[in-house]
């Protein structure tokens, strides 16, 4: 702890509070959009956009090494793909006859497999896992104020649409009745769930994208009455997880996210094994 300390207090090493500023901007879109993600069950959705995003980081570094639009940063191209993605699958949804499935599966093995062939091509050497697995240690400012940016529009469309997307979460037919335009929420609903992936991906990387959008969201669900509070909550525990779990990663010299994700994990099921004992203890004293 006293040497995670002094790296944050030293002025020559700010990659490490960058990374913790970067954690707790993330966690405030997570615990908003992953308790809409949880409550919907749309988290297969959220993993075929976080796939569909490594195709947009490779277009972004393709664009910027090769044809030489030195201005075309990766994330700008995960936001492309991460919202194109959602457009495609709300479309599908909605008005194709197509398998919904099938269609996602396609986005979930096109986008990983095109995003590689892209990072093959460029001319400096990109590691891939930098991007499949998360490089929260690396956030740039620039990266800080991307981050900060995508924060304020995914947290005031959430916050702004609450009773809409609420309603469309829980009970899409009498909304509808209602005279909801289900459909135009619904689309809204996946481009901040694209937005909230594309704000994940530089903190656990591509594949364990699921875990910290819907963890955090679940926890909280197991303590909360209301949609509102499991939002709160879920922000306050995915600060601790990515905190903690970056913490834990410096000190150990391990990988952050990996690191993390395995700290979200243990609390999930802990609190859901110990959720469960509760109630079978309770119901044997009732008896």
């Amino acid at each position: 702890m006293t040497e995670l300390l002094e790296a944050l207090t030293d002025p020559d090493v700010p990659l490490l509070r960058y990374a913790l500023i970067a954690g707790v901007l993330v966690s405030i879109p997570l615990g908003v959009v992953g308790s809409y993600v949880v409550t919907r069950r749309i988290s297969y959705i959220a993993g075929a956009i976080a796939h569909c995003v490594l195709g947009g980081i490779g277009a972004g570094l393709y664009l910027q090494e090769v044809v030489g639009l030195s201005w075309c940063r990766p994330m700008y191209g995960a936001v492309v793909a991460a919202l194109f993605s959602a457009a495609v699958i709300a479309l599908v949804s909605l008005y194709a006859r197509q398998r919904e499935d099938t269609v996602i599966g396609a986005l979930w093995a096109v986008g990983m497999a095109v995003g590689l062939l892209l990072l093959d091509n460029v001319p400096v050497y990109v590691d891939p896992m930098t991007y499949l697995f998360g490089t929260i240690i690396l956030i740039s400012p620039h990266d800080l104020w991307l981050v900060a940016g995508l924060d304020v529009l995914v947290v005031g469309l959430g916050v702004l649409f609450y009773n809409k997307l609420q309603a469309v979460c829980f009970d899409e037919e009498f909304t509808e009745l209602r005279g909801v335009r289900v459909k135009l929420y619904y689309v809204l609903l996946l481009c901040l769930t694209a937005l909230t992936v594309v704000l994940l991906v530089r903190v656990v990387g591509v594949v364990m994208v699921i875990a910290l959008m819907t963890l955090p969201a679940a926890v909280a669900g197991n303590f909360s009455r209301r949609l509102w509070q499991m939002m709160a909550l879920a922000t306050l525990i995915c600060m601790a997880f990515i905190v903690v779990g970056l913490g834990a990663s410096y000190v150990s010299d391990l990988p952050s996210g990996p690191t993390i994700i395995v700290l979200a994990g243990a609390v999930y099921l802990i609190t859901a094994v110990g959720g469960r004992f509760c109630r079978f203890a309770a119901m044997c004293c009732r008896q």
